[in-house]
């Protein structure tokens, strides 16, 4: 696919196709890519922090220092399995996975009470007190059978949230 400013062929199409295990199709991934060179301001190939954090929306989202991160140098076809966590089409495995990486903040596959609480916190400050939140949290690893001091694997995460209907679907607009 070479630098940013190229042009997609069909078959890097469908190598950026599989890459996210087909979760879009053909147009939504043209379109991705539009958008893909419109961030990647100096046609690197690839896409910096400061470039994501030029979307007001990113920029706004209350994780946005946490997905940056996770984003900070992707190339094409890492920025499309990136956003594949939030198709429709993605599995609810794939979504937890997501969520896993954004809460396993020492990157060391594991997830404290305290990692939640943190991640929880950033999303729900103004709405509820932090002994309510961590109340929530504690009934919630209690209903699964953990606790506080347990520290979670995805294989975990999986476990409590593979119940909770998690909705995380984000629209590609087709140009």
């Amino acid at each position: 696919m070479g630098n940013a400013s190229s042009m997609l062929t069909q078959y890097d199409i469908e190598e950026v196709q599989e890459h996210c295990n087909k979760l879009f199709s053909q147009q939504e991934i043209v379109s991705l890519f539009q958008k893909f060179c419109q961030l990647d301001r100096n046609s690197k190939g690839f896409i910096s922090a400061d470039e994501f954090l030029s979307v007001p929306e990113f920029a706004m989202n209350p994780l946005s220092q946490r997905l940056l991160k996770m984003v900070d140098g992707l190339n094409f076809k890492d920025f499309v399995a990136f956003l594949s966590a939030f198709s429709a089409k993605a599995s609810l495995h794939h979504k937890i996975e997501f969520i896993f990486k954004l809460y396993d903040v020492d990157c060391n596959r594991k997830v404290s009470f305290n990692h939640i609480i943190e991640v929880l916190g950033d999303l729900s400050s103004s709405f509820i007190s932090d002994e309510e939140r961590e109340q929530v949290l504690c009934q919630l690893l209690q209903e699964a059978g953990y606790t506080r001091n347990s520290l979670l694997t995805l294989d975990d995460c999986i476990k409590v949230l593979d119940k909770s209907g998690i909705r995380m679907d984000v629209e590609v607009p087709v140009d």
